[in-house]
């Protein structure tokens, strides 16, 4: 779900392991630690409106792109018909605990509004990929990651 993707990337350093030979690695592993962008567009709906507003919603990082379309709805229990086909109908409003309705028919608006150009991307350009990395970079310039220093081993024989 977009919900556990997004509590995956606001994971914070709990602690680092050191071994005797190696490199400090920072806890949880995996981990990814520093500034975040997501690019979203004009063709995400459902989950690709709902991950992108879980993204801003809790703060993860910014968003660039175009709005998403906005159909976050949900749909379960279809009836089967006798030909094998379905009978879809959307039967889920997903509403912000503030008591709104802020995606539905609204979709999701990026913090920096970047058109994809596709004749820019066919020949190897993306602005919206630029200006994810521009923004990425200047939050690290901004806020470069702390410089840990490891604390001395004990030492158990001292008397």
């Amino acid at each position: 779900m977009a919900t556990d993707i997004i509590e995956y990337l606001q994971r914070k350093v709990m602690s680092v392991a050191t071994t005797r030979d190696g490199a400090d690695t920072l806890q949880p592993q995996g981990a990814i630690f520093g500034p975040k962008v997501m690019i979203i567009n004009e063709f995400a709906g459902s989950g690709g409106d709902a991950m992108p507003w879980y993204f801003h919603r809790a703060g993860v990082g910014k968003l660039v792109g175009e709005r998403t379309w906005g159909g976050l709805v949900g749909l379960s229990g279809f009836p089967d018909l006798m030909d094998g086909g379905v009978v879809m109908a959307p039967n889920w409003a997903i509403w912000n605990p503030n008591g709104t309705m802020d995606v539905e028919n609204h979709g999701v608006a990026p913090d920096f509004e970047v058109e994809l150009d596709p004749a820019a991307v066919r020949q190897g350009h993306d602005p919206q990929l630029d200006k994810a990395i521009e923004v990425v970079m200047q939050e690290l310039r901004e806020n470069p990651p702390p410089v840990l220093k490891r604390p001395p081993y004990p030492d158990y024989q001292k008397k």
